[in-house]
C-alpha cells in the first residue's frame, strides 16, 4: 500500500465568528495544521502557529491583515512542531501559554521533528517554549473576547489544550479532533480521546476548528470518536484472533475512513489500543521509533509531508 498526495499545500483565512478567524492549511496533512486568529478591540491573539519559518511568516502576515497589532498572547495547543514551531517568530512581542506538560514536552523533543522529513523546508526556525503555563483551567481575556483553556486528557498527547470561546460558540480543538485526515494518538490514549470528546461536545460549540483539515461543527467530533470507536474494536478483534497492530491494520475494511488522510496512523492508532487492553494507563509512552517504523511498513514509505 503506498501512500501519496501531489496537491500543492495553500492557506486561507475563514472568519468563524465577529473577530475569530481559523487559519487553514490544506490539505491539512501530516504539518499542515490550522491556526486561530482572535482580535478585538485592536487585541490580538494565536492559537498555535504553524511549522516552518516560511509557514509561520504567512500567517504572521495574515494576522497583519486582521489586526493593527501583532498577537500580545500565543496559545499551544499541544507540544507538536506543526503548531508550535512558529512560536519563535511571535515570541518577541508574544507571551506563549500552553499547559504545564506542553513545554517539558517540547523541550524534552526539541526539533526532532525536522529529521523525520530532512526535505522539507523548515527555514531558520529555534525552539521557542511557552514562558507561561496552567494546569487545569485558564481564562484569557482578548479584548472583550472570553477565552478559556482547558486541558484534557491524556487524548492526543498529555498535554492538549482546547481553547473555547462561549461567546461566540467557537471551540479551537488542537488535534482532538481532525476534519477529513485520520487522528493519531499513540502520544496519548484511544479510551482518553473518548472521553474528551464527551467533554467536548458537552461544551455546547456550534462552531468547530479541529486540528487539520476544514472547519465544520459538531459532526466533527462525533466522527472523530466513530473512528476512535471502530479502533478499538479492531483491537479487541486483533487481540483475540492472536494478530499484532500492523496485520491487523492491512485486514481492516477501511469503509468510511478510506479516503481520510494518512491513514497509515491506523497503525500507532492500534499499538495503542492494544496496549491498553493490557493494561496500560492512557499517556503511558510508547516506542515511538517502533510505531514509525510500523507506519512506514504499512504504508510502503514514509508518510508524505508537504510542510
Amino acid at each position: 500500500m503506498t501512500i501519496t498526495r501531489t496537491a500543492p499545500p495553500t492557506e486561507r483565512v475563514q472568519e468563524v465568528a465577529d473577530g475569530v478567524y481559523a487559519y487553514l492549511q490544506s490539505d491539512g496533512g501530516w504539518c499542515l495544521n490550522n491556526a486561530g486568529i482572535i482580535a478585538d478591540r485592536g487585541e490580538c491573539a494565536l492559537v498555535d502557529t504553524a511549522a516552518t519559518e516560511e509557514r509561520a511568516r504567512r500567517l504572521q502576515r495574515a494576522v497583519a491583515r486582521i489586526s493593527p497589532n501583532p498577537p500580545r498572547v500565543v496559545v499551544n495547543t499541544h507540544f507538536h512542531g506543526d503548531h508550535s514551531f512558529g512560536n519563535f517568530v511571535f515570541a518577541e512581542s508574544a507571551v506563549v501559554i500552553a499547559h504545564e506538560l506542553c513545554r517539558t514536552e517540547m523541550a524534552a523533543a526539541g526539533l526532532h521533528l525536522t529529521g523525520l522529513w530532512p526535505d522539507v523546508c523548515w527555514g531558520e526556525i529555534s525552539l521557542a517554549l511557552p514562558a507561561l503555563t496552567y494546569r487545569d483551567r485558564l481564562t484569557l481575556y482578548v479584548g472583550g473576547v472570553a477565552a478559556e483553556l482547558v486541558h484534557i486528557g491524556p487524548a492526543h498527547t498529555t498535554n492538549d489544550t482546547v481553547v473555547w470561546l462561549p461567546d461566540r460558540g467557537v471551540l479551537f480543538t488542537g488535534d482532538l479532533a481532525m476534519s477529513g485526515a485520520t487522528p493519531f494518538v499513540a502520544m496519548g490514549s484511544v479510551s482518553g480521546s473518548i472521553e474528551a470528546i464527551r467533554q467536548l461536545r458537552e461544551l455546547g460549540a456550534r462552531t468547530v476548528v479541529p486540528g487539520h483539515g476544514p472547519v465544520g461543527g459538531p459532526e466533527l467530533l462525533d466522527r472523530t470518536e466513530g473512528y476512535l470507536r471502530w479502533v478499538q474494536r479492531l483491537a479487541y478483534q486483533g487481540l483475540s484472533a492472536g494478530i499484532g497492530p500492523l496485520e491487523a491494520a492491512r485486514e481492516a475494511d477501511r469503509g468510511e475512513y478510506e479516503h481520510w488522510l494518512d491513514a497509515e496512523r491506523l497503525v500507532p492508532n492500534l499499538r495503542r489500543a492494544y496496549a491498553e487492553l493490557a493494561g496500560a494507563a492512557p499517556g503511558d509512552p510508547l516506542d515511538m521509533d517502533v510505531l514509525f517504523r510500523e507506519m512506514v511498513e504499512f504504508g510502503g514509505g514514509m508518510p508524505a509531508c508537504h510542510a
